[in-house]
């Protein structure tokens, strides 16, 4: 794993993040400020972000507000100044092409005429604008926009990402510890979920090594690769719960999706239920982590204590 603490080379710099403010940006937020770097966290409701201040110096981090969907003028005062930016803005509904799609394009495209150094665009594994499924489609449409706009940006593409504050491994220790029995949509779908932290490590080395990594693609996983069925019984073997986990056939699911996935609060939706299916794993086509100078680390290194609250008598429940 990258010595980020010894690494210096975003020193003073000014780093913009586009979308800063989420579960991806607290973490390269403080990876970045460990670096020394200067930080513009900019995002639509910025006010999820302000626990970011504490994480750096007197006037280290600065937040503005903005709306990537409707570009124009607001894009290019938060860029003034940048000498690198990220941009992390993503959506699972809504106007996806304002946001990831031709967004993605405009926040590039702003960075550029900035003058900014290096710019980093996290897309998504399974982007394709050949799609039929709207949030890949949006994904592959928002790498050609970037790349077009600032042709030596770095693409990363994650996998599912985990950490102990996150809305995926969380939900399903949720679940677990409130559920007696728990059904499995594609308990044979692959995943191979990355560690948020390298993530940001990943990130921090794209935007410091544009002449290494800049107008490349990379497809950030982790280092194995698990099924949902497997994911969950490990969420509920390190929660200490006897949840029954129920496979459902494949044809349950997609019976299931295509009927209620309309609904509002719907267990699972026919776009979900494609994206479940096509799998969550790393080509091997294109580098990853490795040639980023990143370690990636394992999931079970950290679900024993991060579960540690979901199990009946919290710490005091037997392991």
């Amino acid at each position: 794993m990258t010595g980020s603490r010894l690494d210096d080379s975003l020193r003073n710099k000014l780093v913009v993040l586009i979308g800063g403010s989420g579960f991806v940006g607290r973490h390269l937020a403080a990876e970045l400020l460990a670096r020394g770097a200067r930080l513009r966290v900019v995002s639509r409701h910025v006010e999820k972000g302000y626990a970011i201040k504490s994480f750096g110096n007197l006037g280290q981090v600065q937040f503005l507000r903005a709306d990537v969907s409707k570009g124009g003028d607001s894009l290019v005062r938060v860029m003034a100044g940048a000498d690198a930016v990220v941009n992390l803005v993503g959506a699972f509904a809504g106007d996806l092409d304002a946001v990831q799609g031709r967004g993605a394009g405009v926040v590039a495209g702003a960075a550029r005429a900035a003058g900014a150094e290096s710019f980093v665009h996290i897309s998504a594994i399974g982007a394709d604008a050949g799609s039929d499924v709207a949030y890949a489609r949006s994904k592959g449409v928002g790498e050609a926009a970037v790349l077009a706009a600032f042709p030596t940006a770095t693409i990363l593409r994650p996998s599912i990402i985990f950490g102990q504050d996150d809305a995926f491994i969380s939900m399903f220790a949720g679940l677990v510890a409130s559920l007696p029995v728990l059904p499995v949509f594609g308990p044979e779908a692959k995943l191979q979920p990355v560690f948020v932290d390298d993530v940001a490590l990943a990130v921090a080395a794209a935007l410091a090594n544009p002449e290494d990594f800049g107008g490349k693609i990379f497809e950030v996983a982790g280092p194995e690769v698990i099924t949902m069925l497997e994911l969950n019984q490990r969420v509920a073997k390190a929660a200490c719960r006897k949840t029954l986990l129920v496979p459902l056939p494949d044809f349950v699911s997609g019976l299931i999706a295509g009927l209620t996935g309309w609904l509002p609060g719907a267990p699972i939706t026919t776009a979900q239920w494609k994206l479940l299916k096509a799998g969550n794993v790393a080509s091997g086509a294109l580098p990853g982590l490795a040639e980023l100078g990143v370690r990636a680390r394992p999931l079970g290194l950290f679900l024993g204590r991060w579960l540690v609250r979901f199990r009946e008598h919290g710490r005091f429940g037997v392991v």
